[in-house]
This record gives structure tokens, C-alpha cells and sequence, in this order.
């Protein structure tokens, strides 16, 4: 059967995951997954991986969700392949960053695993001053000056805070900065605090 990932905003109380859930359940699906992507100002925001009978119920799925009072879809997207737990895929790709034999196998690891936990466009991973392109990997990486200059302009403290399509994390042991690109989907809390975590990996 195929399977979506559903992003959705719901306010943040009581029974209203109950009432997504049933009117999932309305259309024969299963929801098989869950994961709290962020949290705040009274609101929610959750992807559910929901398991079809079949696709051409997916227009009435997305409909029936978005008739819960409340409740948005962001996005929606096909799982190509078995459904992944999003704490036991970081573990792998932390423990692939903390065990690297090398600094060039760590520095590959820390950008395509960030790639591939969130789905991003792409991942690179940088040196200020000079500028350095350490590693990169995805479709539309700009060059060492371009996310250099970015990680400049962002500043101190949350860096990236306010830029939905990236999130920047630093690697305070090696001097690198990690940069992660996702234009269809903002970035949210769960998956930047995922992201800072394995920055401190480094």
C-alpha cells in the first residue's frame, strides 16, 4: 500500500491529534508514524506517516484532515521507501559522525546525513577565513563565499534564526560551520535542534 508523510499544523490541546487521527481513519488509512516537528504559541506542528489503501485517496485524505477545525497540511509527500523513525535515523547518523576514522570521512558524514534526516536540497560544510568549502553535497550547493557570507550575516547567537529554507549549525571543536538547505519546507524546531546536536558531534 503507499504511504504519505503528512505535515500538519493543529492547535495544541487536547483531542485535536484524536480528531486528524479519526478522519484519517474515516478513509481507510492507518497512521503508522508520528513525529512532533515543533511546538509553540498554542499550535503544533506534526508529521504523520499515513499508510493508503490506495493513492488515488489522497486528495480526499488531505481533504478530510483539512476539515478538522483548526488543522492546516503544510505539505505532503510520498515514502518511497519503509517508514524510518526519525530518532533511530539521527542515532545512525551521529553514530557515523562520532566514529569517522578521519577528518575527511567525518566531514562527508556530517553532510550527507543532515541531507538525508531532512529531506534538505543540500548540506555544506564550511571554514571561515578563509573561506573553505570542507564538504558539500545536493542539487543547487552554492560555492564557499556564497554560505560563508551567509553565516557572516546571520550574526551571533541562533544563527539562521529567521530564515525558514536554512539552518545553520556550528562545530565549536574544528572551527566548522554546517549549513542545511530546504526551499519546499521550512525548517523547524526539532529538526534545527537535530541539527545543532550534530554539530556538536564534531
Amino acid at each position: 500500500m503507499p504511504m504519505y508523510v503528512l505535515r500538519v499544523w493543529l492547535p495544541d490541546r487536547p483531542g485535536a491529534l484524536g480528531a486528524v487521527a479519526s478522519r484519517i481513519g474515516g478513509v481507510k488509512a492507518d497512521v503508522i508514524g508520528i513525529e512532533i516537528i515543533d511546538r509553540g504559541a498554542g499550535r503544533a506542528v506534526d508529521e504523520l506517516t499515513v499508510d493508503l489503501p490506495q493513492a488515488e485517496l489522497l486528495d480526499l485524505l488531505v481533504a478530510e484532515v483539512g476539515q478538522v477545525e483548526g488543522v492546516a497540511v503544510e505539505d505532503v509527500r510520498p515514502l518511497g521507501a519503509p517508514h524510518e523513525d526519525l530518532a533511530v535515523t539521527a542515532l545512525a547518523v551521529a553514530a557515523g559522525v562520532a566514529t569517522a576514522p578521519s577528518d575527511e570521512t567525518m566531514a562527508t558524514s556530517m553532510v550527507e546525513g543532515p541531507r538525508r534526516l531532512l529531506h534538505a536540497d543540500w548540506a555544506a560544510l564550511v571554514r571561515l577565513d578563509p573561506d573553505v568549502l570542507v564538504a558539500g553535497v545536493g542539487d543547487g550547493l552554492p560555492n564557499a563565499a556564497w554560505v560563508c557570507g551567509f553565516v557572516r550575516g546571520a550574526g551571533t547567537g541562533d544563527v539562521g534564526a529567521g530564515v525558514e529554507e536554512l539552518a545553520v549549525a556550528t562545530v565549536p571543536g574544528r572551527g566548522w560551520v554546517l549549513v542545511v538547505s530546504r526551499d519546499h519546507l521550512p525548517l523547524r524546531g526539532r529538526e534545527r535542534a537535530l541539527l545543532s546536536g550534530l554539530g556538536a558531534l564534531g
